[in-house]
């Protein structure tokens, strides 16, 4: 047995603010071509509440997962939260959701950076200290409000969300890690600098050699690792950047359409960084059936990509309802207009 096997997810959780910005509002603030939206595949986007950052959004999302684990939070030995919009420049947010979900003190707490791939870094760590017999269960959330400087084509995507796993043995699991395998070069795709506000981004590089270069290697890696094909998966889940880059890398890698959209969360909250592909796993284990198994190959920039074969077990049915779904959280929306925005994300600094 490899060590991923003797893994699971005990439970999983996300979570969407309610708040959502049609994209026709950015175009008609800054003057895009109104086909812009359309050719992204997505029509609105998630946007955290004035009071809202990663850290609340992280912490509603490991509520949920919680529920579905029912296990003693103090039994957690490890919180990782990945992120690239952390509150606080010096000092960890995984302290602050651990601290309040009565996990502290006798646990591991780190934030991780690796733009949207960190939550997945973190579920890879996860895996290794799970099943040294480190530890017995590990938090792994990923969380984002995913900001873009005002009048970036970044804008049309950048939302808020968060998602969050609870990895353990894999007797007690809902879906078992089966392998995987990591794809990491240094490709200058996407950045920001320190003091800077916003992310920067070479956007011919966006597509190749970044989200499609990696994502082919890692899950080819991952098929000559296993000797399993396409046809093996039920769905594959790949980094959401648009409605339309994750239909275009399953096309590449042979998978059909019908496989991917049901993990297709984009088109209805945007582009939510680290909680994207997971956000789609977690809605992908609302309603998978014991057997099925699932490819899923998070990506981030500068640049790298991961990819997954998890086969869900019989433990599933019994702790899909125990927390709300992604769905549920999808059509609970509010819309607001670009002033109400640009108020809530603090686009405006006041001179006082």
């Amino acid at each position: 047995m490899i060590p991923e096997e003797r893994v699971g997810i005990i439970g999983w959780g996300s979570y969407i603010p309610r708040w959502r910005l049609p994209l026709s509002e950015i175009v008609r603030t800054w003057g895009f071509n109104p086909k812009e939206p359309e050719e992204l595949n997505v029509a609105e986007k998630s946007v955290a509440g004035i009071d809202e950052d990663a850290i609340t959004m992280g912490w509603e999302a490991a509520v949920n997962a919680l529920r579905r684990a029912r296990i003693d939070p103090r039994k957690i030995g490890s919180v990782w939260f990945g992120t690239e919009s952390k509150p606080y420049a010096v000092k960890p947010s995984a302290t602050i959701i651990a601290e309040a979900l009565g996990i502290t003190p006798e646990t591991m707490a780190t934030d991780l950076e690796f733009a949207c791939r960190a939550a997945s870094e973190a579920l890879r760590i996860s895996i290794g200290a799970v099943a040294s017999g480190l530890i017995n269960y590990a938090l792994v959330i990923g969380s984002d409000t995913a900001q873009a400087n005002p009048g970036d084509v970044l804008e049309f995507t950048a939302s808020s969300a968060a998602t969050a796993l609870i990895t353990g043995p894999r007797e007690e699991s809902a879906a078992y890690f089966e392998a995987s395998a990591t794809f990491v070069t240094d490709t200058p795709d996407f950045w920001r600098r320190d003091h800077s506000r916003y992310p920067l981004h070479g956007e011919a590089f966006t597509g190749e050699p970044a989200y499609f270069k990696h994502i082919v290697g890692a899950v080819k890696l991952l098929m000559e690792k296993t000797g399993l094909k396409p046809e093996d998966f039920d769905y594959a889940i790949f980094h959401q950047p648009n409605g339309t880059f994750p239909l275009r890398v399953a096309r590449m890698l042979g998978i059909p359409k019908e496989k991917v959209i049901p993990g297709l969360v984009t088109p209805f909250i945007g582009n939510s960084y680290n909680s994207s592909a997971l956000i789609g796993l977690s809605r992908v284990l609302d309603k998978a059936k014991p057997g099925q198994r699932i490819l899923l190959a998070p990506f981030g920039s500068g640049a790298g990509s991961d990819a997954y074969s998890i086969v869900v077990t019989d433990r599933i049915t019994e702790k899909q309802e125990l927390a709300p779904t992604v769905d549920d959280y999808i059509v609970r929306k509010t819309s607001i207009d670009y002033a109400l925005y640009a108020k809530y994300r603090r686009l405006i600094n006041r001179i006082r």
